[in-house]
Parts: C-alpha cells; structure tokens; sequence
C-alpha cells in the first residue's frame, strides 16, 4: 500500500506540473498568434473571428508541446520533490532509484494515450474545419480551401491540381497522359466535382497529340476515370504534419503503389508513433538532471538546461529530416536517433549519480 501510495504522489506531482506547463505554453502561443493573425483580418473574418480559428486549433497545438511539456514537466516535478528532500528520503527508505522512475512513467503512460488519440481522431478533423472555416469566412461560401497545387502520378497519367474547396471540388485540374514518354493527351479542366461516387470534370479542354496532327475539343463535361478519391486529394494538398498516421500510412501505400517515394509521409508517421520512446526518453532526461550533475543547482537553471536539451532533440530530428531524403535511409532512423541519443543520455547520466 506504501508503494501504491507513493506511486501516486510522483504521478500526480509531475502530471499537475505537466499541465501547468502545457496551459501556460498554449497561452503563450494563443497571444502571440493572436498579434499576429490580426494582420489577416478581411471581409466576415474579423477580431473575434480570429480567436475563435485559434482556439479551433488547441488540439494541434497541443500536440506539437506535449514533448516539451513533458520535459519541462518532468523537470518541475521531480525538482521540487527533491527541493524538499522528499526523493532523499523515498530513496533513504529503501526505494530503488528505477522504482521512482516507473512511478514518474506511469503519468506519461496517460499522457501518450491522450496525445495519440489527439493526434489520430481530433486534430486532424479541427485543422481541416478551421481552415475551412477561416478561409470561408475571408472569401464566402464555396472557399478554396487549400491555396498551393500539387503534382500527382497515376499510371501512364501526370495530374496537376491547382486548389481543393472545403465541398471536395477540385480546381485547375490539368492531365497529362504518355505512352512511353510521348505525350499523347492534355486534359485542362476548370473544375473536378464528386457526385455519386465518381468524378465529373466541367469545362474542359481535350488536345489529343498524334504523330501528324494535332486534335483539340471542349465538352461542358466529361467524366473523369480515376481511382484518386477527394480523401486522397485532401492527404495530396492539405498539409502533410497535419494528418493522422492512419491517412499518412494510407497515403505512404499509395505513393508506393504509384512507384513514388513516400519518405515525407513516412516520416511524419514515424513521429506520431514512436511518441511514446520520445516522451520517455525526455523523461530520463529530466530525472537525470535532477539525480544526477544538476541536483544541486536551482530548478530555474534545471529547466533551462532543459529546454536546451529539448531544442536540441527538435533540431536534430529537423536536421535528420531532410537527410532522409538526401542520403536515402529510411525515416524511421530519422525519427529514431534523436529519441536513442537521448535515451542514452539520460540513462548515463543516472548511473552515474548511482
């Protein structure tokens, strides 16, 4: 019962430092964004409109600070037990330094199921929403809901797509079909809507290209045969950091049907899911600042050294990142080396405090 007991005072203890640090590290971001979003305001979007994209987006950014909460969670918790002596006198009365440890993991147990549930069924659905909403609100009904077009391969075809509407209709949607590498036919369309299951291209623009001649054509509508869905169009345009690693599984299998890489998305899913070693090896980090070298000093300088750790582990997964890509190894070493290098950190560091 002791050990239940005392299990429970490290988890709660370091959860509510936790929380303190995320509420305090959303805040801090809903105001500077605030600032900065007011520079956006047009039309039907204006000051109160502005807030309310942003607390549209809490989900999002809760999950971008949950590493750096846990951190510098960690760090507050455990600093302030020992600040009052309390984990001398747990590790006086015969408690092994691996058993806080656990009792210190347990509360991240619930933290990664939270953030992962976030990350796969709720920020997703409110990124998309709030971008709809927003850019809605900025150009009326029937919006464009992604700005940036995109190149995709299917087949023997190349498609450029301009835009994606918040209604799935797609905009400036150009075909580019070979045989070998001889271009055989250009599709230009206005648009691509969905109805019933099945694409409707409007406005469009055939030339057809023969070795002697060239063919053009326009039809007010035309079907469009293609296995691409408005789900998978939303993967191709929207942003990729953004999606559940379910669609970025999803999307990574397509690309690789295709015979394309699929590194990005690979990448991104790799992230989501091994954010529970992320957030247990900056655990092991933060207890071994506070076991180890640093238990001495201030909890001020402990979160400092802290945070220096954290951006370091982001600049190495963003410098990993790229290099993925350049020198063709796969992402999930990427994602990996930042989580081992600071897994190894912490547990060297706590042995040597012993």
């Amino acid at each position: 019962m002791l050990t239940d007991r005392l299990d429970r005072y490290i988890a709660r203890n370091v959860l509510g430092a936790i929380l303190v640090v995320q509420v305090v590290l959303l805040g801090l971001d809903l105001v500077i964004s605030y600032i900065n979003d007011l520079d956006d305001v047009e039309g039907n979007y204006g000051a109160f409109q502005v807030l309310l994209y942003l607390l549209m987006r809490v989900p999002w950014r809760f999950y971008q600070y949950a590493p750096v909460a846990v951190l510098i969670g960690a760090l507050i918790g455990l600093g302030s037990m020992a600040s009052s002596n309390e984990l001398t006198v747990m590790r006086a009365a015969g408690r092994s330094l691996a058993r806080i440890l656990w009792g210190v993991m347990k509360p991240i147990i619930l933290v990664v199921v939270v953030v992962l549930l976030t990350a796969e069924y709720v920020s997703p659905r409110t990124e998309q929403f709030a971008s709809a909403w927003r850019l809605e609100q900025m150009q009326g009904e029937g919006a464009v809901l992604v700005q940036r077009g995109g190149w995709q391969r299917e087949g023997d075809s190349v498609y450029r797509f301009g835009a994606i509407r918040a209604d799935d209709t797609v905009l400036d949607l150009t075909r580019y079909r070979f045989e070998g590498r001889e271009l055989r036919e250009a599709v230009v369309a206005e648009r691509a809507v969905w109805r019933d299951g099945s694409w409707q291209l409007e406005e469009v623009g055939i030339t057809r290209f023969f070795d002697d001649r060239t063919e053009a054509e326009h039809h007010a509508q035309h079907p469009w045969q293609t296995n691409l869905t408005p789900a998978q169009l939303n993967r191709l345009l929207l942003p990729i950091n953004s999606q559940a690693p379910s669609e970025l599984w999803a999307y990574s299998r397509f690309l690789r049907d295709q015979g394309l890489q699929a590194t990005q998305p690979l990448l991104y899913f790799w992230q989501k899911m091994l954010m529970p070693l992320m957030m247990g090896s900056l655990v092991l980090v933060a207890a071994s600042f506070v076991f180890g070298p640093l238990r001495t000093v201030a909890a001020g300088t402990r979160v400092f050294y802290g945070v220096i750790v954290g951006l370091t582990f982001k600049y190495l997964q963003d410098l990993l990142a790229p290099a993925s890509t350049v020198f063709g190894f796969s992402p999930v070493w990427a994602v990996l080396t930042p989580i081992l290098f600071s897994a190894g950190l912490g547990l060297y560091l706590l042995r040597r405090s012993g």
